[in-house]
């Protein structure tokens, strides 16, 4: 036998295992209480083996947002993986794409520069009766410098919260509304039109996650009142009641400024993020000159919050 012979190594199988591609998986951890970083992960791909796809769903239950760079994929492959997760939904006030229903277009143009809707603390659609389970986000055109994005971890902004305030705000509710936030700049009679297609959603303020069983605050920018506060144990006079529990709510909503629970993400073109909209929040740092931004999103339809 011929040394040749000896050492040449076996051929390559012609099909990689997703064992073998799910090892290949890195992730580095971006801040100690929300983020990561996912390498060594192409999203078409991914989009077609179940086994990775449950790999990202246990890193997404772990580090709530996941990001990926350098994604070279198609609008069609980028509706395709999120849909392992979920059936996708429109948005009715921003813009969808003709040919791929459920991806959102979020353009921002130097010709509209006061469409600042998205630079508030929010989690995604929390006026619909089921707000999305999580959204799968693409920068397609982004500035050179600002425009980052930030997430929150609601599920630690609820664990800090002092005791007391835990027990104050058991099984309280709250409503939430499209009409007060992207009807707001709409003729009266449209925006009483869009409320009628949305009515005010009624969520708790503290909600269980269905798959971790985790507590999280859930109170945000589009959270306008609480509808059960209004009891003898809480109302002695008028003023318990307003501005008291306006105080508690804007206090609530204010927990998403605390920088320990956040991580920021700076993008570049054909980077994504994939967050778990049921325990985070996010903001659009609005902070660039006028040009061009463009997102697309998928929304996943998500479950009624208990």
């Amino acid at each position: 036998m011929s040394l040749e012979s000896e050492t040449r190594q076996p051929a390559a199988p012609a099909k990689v295992s997703p064992t073998a591609l799910i090892s290949e998986i890195k992730v580095e951890p971006l801040t100690c209480t929300i983020g990561a970083e996912v390498l060594n992960v192409n999203l078409g791909v991914a989009s077609r083996d179940a086994g990775m796809m449950q790999a990202i769903r246990t890193l997404l239950l772990k580090y709530r947002v996941l990001f990926f760079r350098d994604q070279d994929v198609s609008r069609a492959e980028h509706v395709a993986f999120a849909r392992h997760f979920g059936e996708l939904e429109d948005h009715p006030v921003a813009g969808n794409d003709p040919d791929h229903p459920g991806l959102v277009r979020i353009y921002k143009t130097p010709d509209k520069p006061n469409d600042r809707y998205e630079n508030a603390w929010h989690t995604d659609a929390t006026w619909r009766e089921k707000p999305p389970m999580g959204c799968v986000l693409r920068c397609v055109e982004c500035p050179e410098v600002g425009g980052d994005t930030m997430w929150v971890n609601m599920v630690e902004a609820y664990a800090r919260l002092p005791e007391t305030v835990k027990a104050q705000i058991e099984g309280l509710r709250a409503r939430h509304s499209i009409e007060a936030t992207f009807g707001a700049t709409m003729p009266i009679k449209k925006r009483l039109a869009l409320k009628a297609q949305y009515p005010d959603a009624e969520h708790p303020v503290v909600r269980i996650h269905p798959e971790t069983g985790e507590k999280v605050l859930f109170v945000n920018a589009f959270t306008t009142h609480f509808t059960n506060y209004h009891t003898p144990e809480n109302v002695r006079f008028g003023l318990d009641y307003a501005p008291g529990a306006a105080q508690l709510l804007h206090y609530l909503i204010s927990q998403a400024f605390v920088p320990e629970f956040q991580v920021r993400w700076r993008w570049k073109p054909n980077s994504f993020a994939f967050w778990d909209n049921r325990s985070t929040q996010h903001y659009a740092v609005m902070d660039y000159p006028p040009c061009h931004r463009k997102m697309e999103r998928a929304g996943i339809i998500g479950d009624l919050p208990f």
